[in-house]
């Protein structure tokens, strides 16, 4: 289907100088100093477990520095060389630096909500309890019994010896006869409110938890630490120090005010467009990508190697999402529905890539219990399902027409 884009190389779509490039700036300098100025307010810092107007700071710090090192880049040849190339990748450092904390935090809850889910303990809508439906009934006791995951399996097994097989008399008939009003009827299972955490979770599952959630929290913490510590540098301060003199003077080559924009956004653009079209878009339309498997097992930690084109498309995007924000006012322009889910797309495809990561590191822990390894490797490929899904969903996003919305 033919793909409508934005041209910015067309003529009729009006002249946009160096003026419009320097009067975003200006206005993300201005974001970025209000930020600091909050995230200062609400604690310095301390977003971890911090209130929430700090988080909302942090993330307002992170989304100017990026904004400006993304218009820097694309607009590069409209400023001062030596000022721009020293600027973008301090703010790279600074906006990296500050995400990995949430990075962190957002990949922990995702795997223990995998696992979760994996595991049988989070109750589907359609389906009976699962302890009711017929824990350790070989034959599965109808739609809820069946062993979708060995996790499901092993934690019917768990509740079968206190439960008893459905339909059959009660392993101690007095017993049986002695129970109180309101109580459960003989022979049938009974349902027990689900624990909290982790403790309706298979051992392998549980196990596997509590080793993602030790190693993250203590990368998070340490992330925390790094972000407290480059907050307070004096690099931080002469980035600040740097926004600060962009908020009022932009340094502009002296033709920058008469010349148009639209080539260089039009080039973010193109260089979108040709990363998209290097990318398997038919292997990704296949419900299942056997490509992928290919170094499954490979020894080496880096991310799957795959992945790497994908990461470069979504940052390629982001560029070129900048470009039209510099090039049309956001409150004034129509969102790109397309572009949105586009990118929404490829960040659940990062998030799912990191957390896979996440937990093939978690396996390759020492001495850990094999239920324990076993869990990691159903969980890894539970992950780079979330992988495809996530490529098949931009692959019929990007394919589509564009549709604005007011």
């Amino acid at each position: 289907m033919a793909q409508q884009h934005l041209d910015p190389t067309d003529p009729m779509a009006g002249a946009v100088t160096g003026e419009a490039l320097a009067g975003y700036l200006r206005a993300q300098a201005m974001e970025f100093l209000r930020a600091l100025r909050q995230h200062r307010e609400t604690g310095g810092g301390a977003h971890t477990g911090g209130t929430e107007e700090s988080v909302d700071a942090a993330r307002a710090l992170r989304r100017s520095a990026r904004r400006i090192s993304g218009s820097l880049h694309t607009f590069r040849p409209l400023l001062d060389p030596d000022w721009s190339e020293g600027m973008r990748p301090e703010l790279a450092w600074l906006s990296g630096t500050l995400a990995l904390e949430h990075a962190y935090a957002s990949r922990l809850t995702r795997l223990l909500n995998a696992l979760h889910r994996l595991s049988g303990s989070v109750p589907v809508p359609s389906q009976p309890h699962p302890v009711a439906a017929g824990a350790g009934d070989p034959a599965g006791g109808g739609a809820g019994g069946s062993s979708r995951t060995p996790a499901l399996a092993a934690g019917g097994r768990a509740t079968a010896g206190s439960a008893g097989t459905p339909g059959a008399p009660p392993r101690e008939p007095g017993r049986a006869r002695t129970r109180p009003a309101g109580a459960e009827a003989p022979g049938t299972a009974p349902v027990s409110p689900a624990p909290a955490d982790r403790g309706n979770l298979t051992v392998g599952a549980a196990k596997s938890g509590a080793l993602l959630d030790r190693q993250l929290t203590l990368a998070r913490t340490r992330a925390h630490s790094t972000a407290l510590q480059a907050l307070g540098s004096s690099r931080f301060h002469a980035v600040a120090d740097k926004v600060a003199v962009l908020a009022s003077e932009v340094p502009l080559t002296p033709t920058a005010v008469t010349t148009d924009l639209h080539p260089l956004a039009g080039a973010a653009q193109e260089r979108l467009t040709d990363a998209v079209a290097a990318l398997p878009l038919r292997t990704a339309g296949h419900p299942y990508n056997a490509e992928a498997l290919v170094h499954g097992l490979s020894p080496d930690p880096s991310p799957h190697p795959q992945d790497a084109p994908w990461h470069q498309v979504r940052l390629l995007l982001r560029l070129h999402r900048y470009a039209l924000e510099v090039l049309c006012d956001p409150a004034d322009t129509p969102v790109d529905v397309r572009l949105l889910d586009a990118g929404q797309a490829l960040d659940r495809h990062r998030d799912a890539s990191e957390a896979a990561a996440a937990a093939a590191q978690a396996a390759r822990t020492p001495r850990i219990a094999p239920a324990t390894a076993y869990a990691l490797g159903v969980l890894h490929a539970d992950q780079r399902h979330e992988v495809e899904a996530a490529r098949f969903a931009f692959q019929q996003t990007w394919q589509k027409e564009t549709v604005v919305t007011p």
